[in-house]
């Protein structure tokens, strides 16, 4: 009896890690279905401004349908705001009405949306299918979540949101050592998961904009 997958429909593992000053957001490049692989060099990832991007993993026509109405909607944004972008944590809650506003038939997509909030600091956030979000020191979606969250977990140790007074959730990380720690994660992950491979894209989100680079994985 083969078990069904929700990852079978082109799943994709996406990683987002928060520091003091920067925000890593990445997403490996395969799109597949079962044990067919469609294509080895697909974005996962849309720069929505010059402070947040968003990765999704899951079923890709919900995913192109969702970044093209975020899209869409940030233009609208900066129109009526002379220009202005929309912030991070607006843009966050933004993602959030939309999804929940498909709640009776939703979005197939696991989202991370990563940046940098009003004072600077990097900031994560992660979502249900539905909706409902948290902000995070760093989060996981998709089909390789099993495996690399224990790395996270282990190598990042966030504070928990319920102390008072509050605690950063950033990591203590330079912008450099985070870069390499997600490397690692999405090697490893590359290694035992048959929907995450090929390469992975990883865009780092600091004062100074939005630059993107690409390692490459496995491609078995």
């Amino acid at each position: 009896m083969s078990t069904w997958s929700p990852y079978d429909m082109n799943g994709g593992t996406c990683v987002a890690v928060a520091g003091a000053d920067y925000c890593i957001v990445a997403a490996d490049t395969r799109l597949s279905t079962g044990f067919s692989i469609l294509t080895r060099e697909h974005t996962k990832v849309v720069t929505l401004s010059d402070a947040c991007v968003l990765a999704s993993a899951g079923f890709e026509g919900d995913r192109k349908q969702l970044h093209k109405v975020l899209g869409m909607r940030q233009q609208v944004f900066a129109h009526n705001h002379g220009g202005k972008p929309m912030s991070c944590p607006a843009m966050a809650q933004m993602l959030s009405n939309t999804l929940y506003f498909k709640r009776f038939f939703p979005y197939y997509t696991f989202n991370l949306l990563g940046g940098l909030d009003k004072s600077g600091k990097g900031a994560v956030y992660t979502y249900d299918a539905i909706g409902s979000y948290e902000r995070t020191g760093y989060a996981c979606q998709g089909s390789g979540q099993a495996l690399i969250m224990p790395v996270l977990d282990n190598q990042l140790k966030s504070a928990s949101p319920l102390l008072y007074p509050p605690v950063s959730s950033a990591t203590p990380l330079t912008e450099a050592q985070a870069v390499d720690l997600v490397k690692d994660c999405f090697a490893t992950a590359g290694e035992r998961d048959i929907y995450t491979g090929d390469a992975v894209e990883i865009v780092v989100i600091n004062r100074n904009g939005v630059r993107r680079e690409t390692m490459p994985l496995k491609l078995d």
